[in-house]
């Protein structure tokens, strides 16, 4: 695998440029990967995190590690305890030129995304977020999502996807919910608010039956989805089945133009 650096330019000739680690609030930085070590230490964090934890059925590629096809070819974000240095959060970054290298996204697995043809050029596509389970606050997130928000300004670029998970076993308040009914019962509220206009809409490749299943329960979306929604994201059709994560999986759309002013402000400073 080659060097991994932050782009500050798209064009795949373009020599990339490291950024050093940047401190920020709760003891902890955010920085890139630059070296194949650190893009191993992410991966740890994501087998951890969606095997042991949640269940997943991941390929064996290397033992301990969640590795896919699409990992060389992505821009590798991790956040760190400033005095561990665990990595305790990790996203993964997608250009539209390095899409174009592996012939597809992620997404593309999942759903047929014709009607997103139009935004490609300025689409990149996020995956894979995690966070430790001792590390869960607000700071973490906050901070991946601001180190987001400066690689999109600063490469042009203007839209996020993304397919955004609901574990089968899904925790409601009174107790946890099974068989995909939570999912069914998320897409139904989510569609009544926050749905993306028809031009938009994907479909899913293995759908989630949702017709088939009780959308009736009171149930919050996950927080992952919630934070989303609170920074503009719109759902851009119903929920595709994942069943090696053995999750739901809501495609997902973001523009740095939606952001609401006070999230411009603290990513962005504008």
């Amino acid at each position: 695998m080659t060097t991994t650096f932050i782009p500050h330019a798209i064009p795949p000739e373009t020599v990339f440029v490291p950024v050093p680690a940047q401190p920020v609030a709760h003891g902890i930085e955010v920085s890139w990967a630059r070296h194949q070590s650190e893009v191993r230490e992410a991966q740890k964090l994501r087998f951890d995190v969606f095997s042991r934890e949640m269940g997943a059925r991941l390929p064996n590629t290397l033992p301990g590690h969640d590795v896919d096809l699409f990992d060389d070819f992505c821009e590798h974000l991790l956040v760190r305890d400033s005095a561990t240095r665990q990595v305790i959060g990790t996203y993964r970054v997608l250009t539209p030129a390095q899409a174009k290298r592996v012939g597809s996204t992620y997404s593309d697995t999942e759903f047929d995304l014709t009607r997103l043809r139009g935004v490609r050029e300025r689409m990149v596509e996020l995956g894979r977020s995690c966070v430790h389970r001792d590390h869960r606050h607000g700071g973490v997130i906050m901070a991946l999502w601001g180190a987001l928000a400066e690689f999109m300004v600063r490469n042009q670029l203007d839209t996020m996807i993304g397919c955004a998970s609901i574990p089968m076993q899904h925790e409601g308040p009174h107790g946890m919910v099974g068989g995909g009914h939570a999912a069914a019962s998320i897409w139904r509220q989510v569609r009544q608010t926050h749905l993306a206009p028809i031009d938009f809409h994907v479909r899913p490749r293995l759908p989630l039956p949702v017709e088939r299943l009780d959308d009736t329960l009171d149930v919050e979306p996950p927080a992952l989805i919630k934070g989303y929604l609170r920074l503009g994201a719109k759902v851009l059709g119903p929920p595709a089945w994942d069943p090696d994560f053995n999750a739901a999986d809501l495609p997902m759309l973001m523009r740095i133009s939606d952001l609401p002013a006070r999230y411009r402000k603290h990513f962005l400073g504008a």
